[in-house]
C-alpha cells in the first residue's frame, strides 16, 4: 500500500465548467417539463425538428435504431454497466466503478421520478418526458469521459471538450433511435440528455466527497 489518495472522479479542472453546464441543463429540464406538462402530442419544437412516426426509418436503418434502443433496455443496459464497472476495476479505479453505478442509477431514477410529475405521454398514454434511454447512455458516456480525462491528465479545455463530445455523441445516437422508432418526441430526448448533464457531474462530486471523508476517517482511526 502506498497510501497515495485515490484520484477524484470529477477532475478539479472541470468542476467549475461542469457545474455551470449542470445548472444550465437543470434549467432546461425544468423549462421543457413545464412547457410540455400534460401534453400528448408533439409540440412546435418537435415538429420543427422532426415529426416522429412509427415508420420514420426503414431497413436497414431501422435495424440500427432497434439495436441502439436495446442498449437502453434492461438487458442491454445491465451489460453495459457490468462492462464499465469491470473495466474500472481492472484499471484500479474503484471510485469510477462506484460512479458508474451511482451516476447512471441516479440519472435513471431522476427520469423515472420526473415522468409522472410532468405527465407527458405518447402512444396510448406511455409517459415520455424525459427520455430514460437517452439519459442512461449519456450518463454512462459522461462517466467514461471523466475517467479518460483523469487518466490522460487533460486540462480544462481538452477535458471539457472530451466530456461534452462524449455526451453529445452518445445522446445523439440514442436520441435518434428513440425518435426514429416513435418512442419519444425530440424534446423528450433533449430533456433526457440534459438530465444526465445535470445529475452525473453532481453525483461525481458527491462520490468524491464521500470517498474523501471515508479516507479521512480511516486515517484518523489508524493513528
Amino acid at each position: 500500500m502506498t497510501g497515495r489518495p485515490a484520484p477524484p472522479v470529477l477532475p478539479p479542472s472541470l468542476r467549475a465548467w461542469l457545474g455551470l453546464i449542470a445548472a444550465l441543463a437543470t434549467l432546461m429540464v425544468v423549462v421543457l417539463g413545464v412547457l410540455y406538462a400534460g401534453h400528448s402530442e408533439p409540440g412546435r419544437m418537435d415538429r420543427w425538428i422532426i415529426q416522429p412516426t412509427a415508420d420514420s426509418v426503414r431497413p436497414p436503418w431501422r435495424h440500427v435504431a432497434l439495436a441502439t434502443d436495446f442498449l437502453g433496455e434492461p438487458a442491454g443496459a445491465a451489460t453495459l454497466v457490468v462492462a464499465a464497472v469491470t473495466g474500472c476495476l481492472l484499471l484500479r479505479q474503484p471510485r469510477a466503478a462506484v460512479l458508474v453505478v451511482a451516476g447512471v442509477g441516479m440519472t435513471v431514477a431522476t427520469t423515472t421520478l420526473l415522468k409522472p410529475l410532468v405527465g407527458r405521454t405518447i402512444h396510448d398514454g406511455h409517459l415520455s418526458y424525459p427520455s430514460g434511454h437517452t439519459a442512461f447512455v449519456t450518463a454512462l458516456a459522461l462517466v467514461v469521459a471523466l475517467l479518460a480525462t483523469g487518466r490522460l491528465s487533460l486540462g480544462r479545455t481538452a477535458g471539457t471538450l472530451l466530456v461534452l463530445a462524449a455526451a453529445l455523441v452518445a445522446g445523439a445516437a440514442m436520441g435518434w433511435a428513440q425518435v426514429a422508432l416513435g418512442a419519444h418526441y425530440p424534446t423528450d430526448v433533449l430533456g433526457g440528455w440534459c438530465t444526465a448533464l445535470a445529475v452525473t457531474p453532481a453525483t461525481a462530486w458527491l462520490v468524491d466527497r464521500i470517498a474523501d471523508w471515508m479516507a479521512d476517517v480511516g486515517r484518523l482511526e489508524r493513528r
